[in-house]
């Protein structure tokens, strides 16, 4: 089952530092999971899946598993040093309505993928190929760290890193978000009023 769109739309208007504090500093994914382009953002219901060393072919699967408007989570077996995804992948992820990439892994064409216009975050860029063994799981639960990830919770992601959300507790971390920004809104305009951040936040 998946989230109502419009508590995804709202969630994904915050930051991901922002959503990760506002909910009790949970849902962070390691932070070496990063966009291969600087500007990449997206926002959207997982569909998580495992791949065996070396092998995608569960990402070829889950391509044509997951609903449109999904974003594919992949955690590796291993050895994450591998150029899982492509642009070929890319092309059928777009045509089936994907709108982005999760992974605890490495991919590659990364030019190619930048002119199509599909968010990707991974560990980095690598050229090694991968086969096609068949194992892993597909839907399942996954874990990526220590956080663990399934089917209909949101993701987010942006420069700053990777947030996943439960979906039972969308509704209580948008409002804590919310709050959050609405109070960093006045610290920054007692700030420009002169006031020092020592005092605003009663260090001692």
């Amino acid at each position: 089952m998946r989230p109502d769109i419009k508590l995804i739309h709202a969630l994904g208007a915050f930051g991901t530092a922002t959503i990760h504090e506002a909910a009790g500093q949970i849902g962070a994914l390691p932070g070496n999971i990063k966009p291969i382009s600087m500007n990449m953002k997206l926002c959207g219901p997982v569909f998580p899946l495992y791949c065996l060393a070396r092998s995608n072919i569960n990402l070829h699967e889950a391509i044509y598993q997951a609903k449109p408007g999904d974003i594919l989570v992949g955690s590796i077996e291993g050895m994450q040093d591998a150029g899982y995804w492509g642009d070929i992948l890319t092309c059928a992820a777009q045509e089936r309505g994907i709108k982005g990439l999760v992974l605890d892994g490495c991919v590659r064409d990364a030019d190619d993928i930048d002119r199509l216009g599909f968010p990707i975050f991974a560990r980095g860029l690598n050229i090694l190929g991968t086969g096609k063994m068949r194992g892993g799981s597909i839907g399942d639960k996954i874990v990526i760290g220590d956080i663990e990830i399934n089917v209909g919770d949101v993701i987010v992601g942006d420069r700053d890193g990777v947030v996943v959300i439960p979906s039972a507790k969308l509704e209580q971390v948008i409002e804590a978000s919310k709050a959050r920004e609405e109070k960093e809104d006045d610290v920054r305009k007692r700030l420009k009023a002169g006031e020092r951040s020592l005092e605003i936040y009663k260090f001692p």
